[in-house]
């Protein structure tokens, strides 16, 4: 990381890159309020990309472009922003910090090679933040700390720093800190210059105050050791310890090595309002964080399932793309953002577009042959056209009607699929409904669009209940479906979720069914006599014939056990469907002439009624098992919550990371808003997933209301 003047060129008019060596994807991450889309604004006006910053506040970032953004104040989906910088485009790649938004978090992580966390100066660092963290850190993508908001009353970058260090790791430490007194800038830890912001963006270079070296002479040290020790030359610390001046050359090509290799981590201050870091963000980005070249490829195979040789970021390779957004333009239609991740993709040329894997969440198996017409350099909403896109680079396709979030485009000749990010489970419902009949059309086109572009949304029909069910992240993010739903035409509301009960029988009982009735000359005659007992949970329905001497005819007998049956299905005085029960049919009469398939179902489900009247109906409401995965800070307060919604905690254990997974049965009842308040409980940084078991009796307090 060099630290030079930084020039901007004429980075506003989109540019195709043809050697992916010279491309750099990072997404800036961090928690809601960091500062995230007004670092992006400053960094598109120093690079010379746009020519004035616009105002999260005032709605007018590049980025933040979505009018459900502009009215929460705050992301809601990915962006990216490409900016040009020493003949190296790189992509910024704007992400949400809210919970709720996590897919695009996910999906920004995905597109990018390297991760820029942006915490903000004296605020610390949120425990979801740290779990974002440690969930890079897995999968080996290189992260740097960026400090902003350096002219907020409460500023401490030394407290700051020091709390990345505590929550990140040793492996955290700065490359500039702030001069003293009143002197606007930074000073470079390596180099020992002074970089001027005074009269703003970009920096005037002169030495430092002596004062500055000796106050920062023992954090140039720790610097020094901490980047030596990443060094592949083992003689490099012998030699700094004897006494011996490393050169800059050598500890800036040995800094730029282990932040690629995501075992060092840089931190730089910054300040979007005043400009401060703008220039030391760009070039640590540019010459630091890795290029496509140095990011392994996702595996891929076919959509048979037939791996695919391990593929190369290689222009010249087999085409393998991936859809990593899909959104809706009231004038384009769909727009699908994509990285390429092999090959080169090219417009007027046929692509095949594969989906797999996604059916319980609407996303139906699909593989179709489209045409791509146009490609696209996006900036926020503009498109600007490119001639092509290369492996690694990021690009904007149009009315490519079949392509949904997470679908591979490949070669028609040689179609792949590409193994797919995790995508987090929605578990908050919401039921919606149309407020008038013209409303439900643009009601079911605008979700199918919004199912397309959105992995995290889960839209059920319950069959029992007949509502519909969208299934979101949490509240914020069912506040933006609903409006995107509304900005479609769709006039809609919602509607409290029903939960789907059963009901069974409290003993046994018997049931009389008589359907005796005369009209116009031909008659309906059927009686049966059934009865009923409960069977243990999940036992289902059986029906029993021990009819003797013929009293039901024998062609007679399917026909009570359909009317049983449909009045099991169809549910007594409260509607529920009754099951777990065992009816036994052991007398009837019929008529040699009047008697029917007919009157015979209508004597079953009489008799079922009947049975019914003699004994107590117990309402079954469903039972899920329930995994808790928290930080251990949190588990008191999260038992007494799961005891309070009448859990049963089943057990606990310990799991990495100074986590516990906490086992429990729960009724689903309980569980409406439970993403929600789990959220809230542990600070957005525990997760659970949940599963049916059986249906269990309801309290009798409970099923009086």
């Amino acid at each position: 990381m060099a630290e030079k003047q930084i020039k901007g060129g004429d980075a506003g008019a989109a540019v195709a890159v043809d050697d992916p060596g010279t491309l750099r994807n990072v997404a800036l991450v961090g928690p809601s309020g960091s500062g995230k889309t007004t670092l992006t604004e400053a960094l598109l006006v120093a690079s010379g990309t746009v020519s004035r910053a616009g105002s999260v506040v005032e709605g007018t970032t590049v980025c933040d472009h979505d009018p459900a953004a502009v009215r929460q104040q705050r992301s809601v989906g990915l962006a990216v922003a490409p900016v040009l910088f020493r003949d190296v485009k790189i992509n910024l790649i704007d992400t949400p910090g809210y919970a709720d938004f996590v897919g695009e978090l996910r999906a920004g992580l995905r597109a990018a090679d390297a991760a820029l966390f942006v915490v903000s100066a004296g605020e610390g660092v949120d425990p979801a933040t740290v779990a974002l963290w440690e969930e890079c850190a897995q999968v080996g993508m290189p992260r740097a700390v960026l400090v902003s908001r350096l002219d907020h009353a409460r500023a401490d970058v030394a407290g700051e720093i020091a709390a990345c260090r505590d929550a990140f790791g040793a492996g955290v430490l700065p490359l500039y800190l702030p001069a003293s007194g009143q002197r606007r800038g930074l000073i470079g830890l390596i180099t020992q210059r002074f970089f001027d912001y005074s009269n703003g963006y970009p920096p005037t270079v002169s030495d430092p105050d002596p004062a500055d070296l000796e106050r920062l002479a023992d954090a140039r040290n720790e610097l020094i050791e901490g980047i030596i020790a990443e060094s592949e030359d083992e003689s490099l610390m012998d030699r700094y310890l004897a006494g011996e001046e490393i050169s800059e050359e050598t500890l800036i090509t040995d800094l730029e090595t282990a932040v690629a290799r995501g075992s060092f981590h840089p931190v730089i201050p910054v300040c979007a309002e005043t400009g401060v870091g703008l220039a030391e963000v760009l070039d640590g980005i540019a010459r630091a964080c890795p290029s496509p070249l140095e990011h392994p490829v996702p595996l891929a195979a076919s959509p048979e399932g037939i791996p695919h040789q391990r593929l190369a970021p290689d222009p010249a390779g087999p085409l393998a793309a991936e859809v990593v957004r899909t959104a809706v333009d009231s004038y384009v239609g769909r727009v699908s953002l994509v990285r390429v991740f092999s090959g080169t993709l090219r417009p007027e040329r046929s692509v095949h577009v594969s989906g797999h894997g996604l059916a319980e969440r609407g996303h139906a198996d699909h593989d179709a042959d489209e045409r791509v017409a146009h490609l696209y350099s996006p900036l926020g909403a503009s498109l600007r056209e490119v001639p092509y896109c290369v492996a690694g680079d990021l690009c904007a396709l149009t009315k490519i009607g079949t392509a949904e979030t997470g679908d591979t485009l490949s070669d028609p000749d040689d179609p792949l699929l590409i193994e797919p990010w995790a995508m987090p489970e929605p578990l908050l419902p919401v039921a919606v409904v149309a407020k008038t009949r013209s409303d439900e059309d643009a009601l079911a086109r605008n979700l199918s669009r919004l199912v397309a572009g959105d992995p995290t949304l889960r839209l059920e029909r319950n069959a029992e209940t007949g509502q519909l069910v969208l299934w979101c992240m949490g509240e914020a993010h069912a506040d933006v479906v609903l409006s995107r739903l509304r900005a479609g035409g769709a006039d809609v509301g919602t509607e409290p979720v029903r939960t789907p009960l059963r009901a069974t029988f409290a003993g046994k009982a018997s049931g009389h069914g008589r359907h005796v009735k005369q009209s116009g000359g031909h008659g309906q005659y059927a009686v049966c006599d059934i009865e009923v007992e409960p069977l243990e949970r999940g036992a289902g329905i059986e029906f029993v014939d021990r009819v003797v001497g013929g009293a039901v005819p024998h062609q007679f007998i399917p026909s009570v056990e359909k009317g049983v049956r449909a009045q099991l299905q169809r549910g007594l005085s409260d509607g529920h469907p009754v099951v777990d029960v065992r009816v036994t049919l052991y007398d009837g009469k019929a008529h040699s002439v009047d008697s029917s398939d007919a009157a015979f179902q209508t004597a079953g489900a009489l008799a079922i009624k009947d049975a019914a009247a003699k004994t107590h109906i117990v309402l079954l409401e469903p039972l899920d098992e329930v995994e808790v995965r928290l930080p251990d800070e949190y588990l008191g307060a999260v038992l007494g919550d799961l005891s309070s919604r009448r859990g049963r905690v089943l057990g606990t254990e310990s799991a990495p990371g100074g986590m516990t997974i906490i086992r429990a049965e729960v009724p689903a009842t309980e569980l409406l808003r439970y993403a929600t308040d789990l959220r809230s409980l542990a600070s957005g940084t525990a997760s659970f997933t949940r599963r049916h078991v059986r249906y269990d009796p309801m309290p009798e307090s409970l099923a009086a209301r």
